[in-house]
Order: structure tokens, then sequence, then C-alpha cells
């Protein structure tokens, strides 16, 4: 990035020059903007279309929720956390909150709505206060690599569900095993995978590079090889997995196309009531609470000082929080999905090829436009969209995310890891396993240090 040059002889030692500041920040809003690479960026965009979408349609088709708000408010989310961060910082449903409202009948829009506020407004007063950092320091490597491995592996398990099985998205029940053949079969969701692993194999591609060029025409052939490396490596696979499943839902029910209806969702204040702020918090914010400050704050942070070690001080742990707790505290009361930063969500998109915020700036613009145009119609495209091909999206996102898990480099690390994501994927809650990787942890280095104690004496 430039920096603007300032000569001392204009500057007054008395008072502190802030002319630069609104350049500055502009500056750093492009480049944090600015695609590394063009196609690469668009993929990583689609990496994590795998867990919104069948979220955000189920609670479309169970409980009424206003697809065309969520689009909107969504899309104006990824614009800015792409502008603010820098890398591609997801913005994916409250998983837990939206578990409770599929299984729960009584539990509809206006508790969703209060279990998101309450949720954020902790979450958001953590990191106003700084307390989210203390966590964050905290919490052992091998506890929040658990709960990665934990997540990573649940939504690998999920995708191959979808894949192998007919899915109710409305209810969240899984019904009779897919059929081998047709536009949502098990082939086309075995071939999209297939597909996605042969384009982006197990992660970056590095070229080799030969150590001496023998002549002109083997320097021509090693140029050739490269370049036709690069053109394979550089198909937006996960674009053409999408667009795929556009075209498969049209085909599939040709009416949808004359049910899309121009103009936005008319945007309405959600009336919450006691009884719905009372049952928002019990069934909603008790057990969405662990899993936002687990998952969508620690796990992200350190994931994203993983990937992007240049750019982690932007992610911090305070920084994350806030920008959790500002989304739904507005975005709720008009009745958008209760949204947070996913682990799962970052590790996807940078699967596929996502580095900066430009990222998921243009999945917001996208969100927006589709928002703005056609508005909640959208739906009945989304209900013939192959759930085959969203399993396929899915399944590299949580083995992205658990692959982050590979580098404890001790067996006791391992150990603590693994506990903590056994009991995480038993019980079905980060926060148990989260009590019992620090239990683990705490006795471990108690252990080790008696040890040493009695060595010593």
């Amino acid at each position: 990035m430039a920096s603007n040059v300032i000569n001392p002889c204009d500057v007054d030692d008395d008072k502190p020059d802030r002319s630069n500041v609104p350049a500055t920040l502009l500056s750093r809003t492009r480049a944090n903007l600015l695609f590394r690479s063009r196609w690469a960026e668009i993929n990583g965009a689609m990496g994590d279309l795998g867990t919104y979408i069948p979220i955000i349609m189920a609670l479309a088709l169970a409980k009424d929720l206003d697809l065309g708000t969520t689009l909107i408010f969504t899309g104006f989310y990824n614009i800015v956390t792409g502008a603010l961060y820098g890398v591609p910082m997801p913005v994916q449903p409250m998983k837990s909150i939206a578990a409770v409202a599929i299984s729960t009948p009584s539990f509809g829009v206006p508790e969703i709505m209060a279990a998101g506020i309450c949720t954020s407004a902790v979450v958001f007063f953590l990191g106003v206060t700084r307390l989210m950092e203390v966590v964050y320091r905290f919490i052992p490597l091998p506890v929040v690599r658990g709960i990665q491995l934990a997540q990573g592996l649940s939504f690998a398990m999920t995708a191959v569900k979808y894949m192998r099985y007919e899915q109710d998205l409305a209810k969240g029940k899984t019904s009779d095993r897919r059929p081998w053949l047709g536009l949502d079969g098990l082939v086309l969701a075995i071939a999209a995978t297939l597909f996605i692993v042969a384009i982006n194999g197990a992660g970056e591609v590095e070229l080799e590079e030969e150590d001496q060029v023998i002549d002109e025409e083997d320097q021509r052939r090693r140029r050739r090889r490269k370049f036709w490396w690069k053109l394979i490596f550089s198909i937006p696979s996960a674009v053409i997995v999408f667009v795929l499943g556009v075209v498969l839902a049209v085909i599939r029910e040709p009416s949808v196309v004359k049910q899309l209806k121009a103009g936005p969702s008319h945007i309405r204040v959600v009336k919450i009531s006691k009884h719905a702020w009372k049952e928002g918090f019990i069934k909603g914010t008790v057990p969405q609470l662990p899993l936002s400050v687990l998952n969508s704050v620690i796990a992200v942070c350190k994931l994203t000082a993983d990937l992007f070690p240049d750019k982690a001080p932007a992610a911090s742990a305070t920084s994350v929080s806030i920008t959790v707790g500002l989304m739904n505290l507005v975005g709720c009361w008009f009745g958008a999905m209760p949204c947070c930063h996913g682990a799962g969500g970052l590790a996807g998109q940078y699967k596929f090829g996502g580095r900066s915020g430009g990222c998921v700036a243009l999945l917001g613009a996208a969100k927006l436009v589709v928002g703005l145009v056609l508005g909640g119609s959208l739906l009945r495209l989304l209900v013939e969209f192959p759930v085959g091909l969203l399993g396929a999206l899915l399944l590299f996102a949580g083995v992205e995310l658990a692959m982050a898990a590979r580098d404890m480099s001790t067996k006791a690390e391992a150990f603590v890891m693994i506990v903590c994501t056994a009991v995480s994927l038993v019980g079905s809650s980060a926060a148990l396993g989260f009590v019992c990787g620090m239990v683990v942890h705490v006795v471990v280095v108690l252990r080790r240090m008696l040890i040493n104690c009695s060595r010593s004496a």
C-alpha cells in the first residue's frame, strides 16, 4: 500500500496533522477490496454457499423468514466486513438458533430475532469491554483446534448426508437414499466433488521449478507446461458448480422463472413480545452463545491468523465481537436472520481461492442486488436447486476447516484436541466439548509439572 509522503517543513509541530486520515482510510479500504486474482476471488465467493443456502432456505420454508430482507442485510454485512478486514470474512446464519427454530413449532420469527439480539448483545459487550481478548488469550490452542476439528467434521458429515440422502430442509429431516441418476442424483454429486478435487486438489498448487534449464527448447516447454497448469487450476470450480445448479433448478421446474417477481420485499419492524423474549433467550441464546464465542470469534480469529498472518491484527477478538454484535443489533429488528462470522465459511472461501475482502464484498453485492431485484420470490428457485451440489460445496468447506488442526506438534496436544472434538461431536455441543477439553488440558499440564518436579527433586 502506498504511503502519503509529507514534507516535514509543512507540518506544525504543535498540532498533529490529520489531513491524511481520510485518504489513509480510503486507501486501506481500496487495498482490502482489491482482488488478488480475479477468477480465484470470484470462485472463493461461492465457498460459503453450501452452508448459507440450506439454512436460509429451511427457515424461509418452515418459519416464513423473509428471504429478500435477509439477502439485503447479509449482503450489506458482507460488503462492510470485506472492506473492514481485507480477508474473506464470512457472514453465516447462527446455526444453533436455526436448528432450534426448525425443530420447535412454537419458535417463530419473533423468537428467532429475540435470540439473535440477546446473543449479539452479550458478544458485543464482551467485545467493547475487551473481555473477549482475555478469553482469546486464555483458551489453549489444542482446545481451539478441537472446536475447529469438530465443526469441520460436522460440516463434512452433513455434506455427505446431503449427497447420499434426499433432504427435507424445511423440517430438517433426512429421507430415502438419493437415486443414482437424475438432475439431483448421486452421480451428479459425485461428479461435482471429483471435478472440484481435480481443479482445487488438497490446497494451493505449487508448480515445481527445474533447477537447471538445459537449452531454450526445454525452457519453452517448461513455460508452456506452467501456462497450461495455471490455466487449468484457475478454472472457477465452485462458480461452475453453482451455475450448473441454477440451470438444473430451472430444468427441473421451468415454471419457477414465471414465479420470480421484480422488486424487494417490504421491510417491517418485527414485534417481539415478552414471551418471545423469554423463549428466544432460553431456547435460542443459551445454546447459541457458546458456539458464537468459540466458533464465530475465537476460532475465526485463530484461523485468520493462521491463513493471513500479515492481516491477523485487523481481525482481533474485539473487532470481530463488535461486528457480530452490530450486525444483529440492527438487522434482527427488521427480520433479517441472526448472523455471525463462522470459521467454516472462512475456510471454505479460502479453499476455493478467496484471499481478500473483495471476495466477500462481491458476494455481498450479488446478495444485495438479488434481494433488491427479486426479493423473497427467489425462494421458489432455491427449492429446486440440487441439494447434492450444495453438499459438494459444503464438503470442501468442512475439510478445509478440519485441516487447520494438523499443526499439533505433541501427542499431549493432539490428545486434548481429540477429546474436545469427540465430546463436541457426540454431545452436539461446542460448550460441552470446550469444558471437557479445558479440564483435560489442565490435568495434562499439572501432570507434566508434577513429573518435572519429581525429576528435579
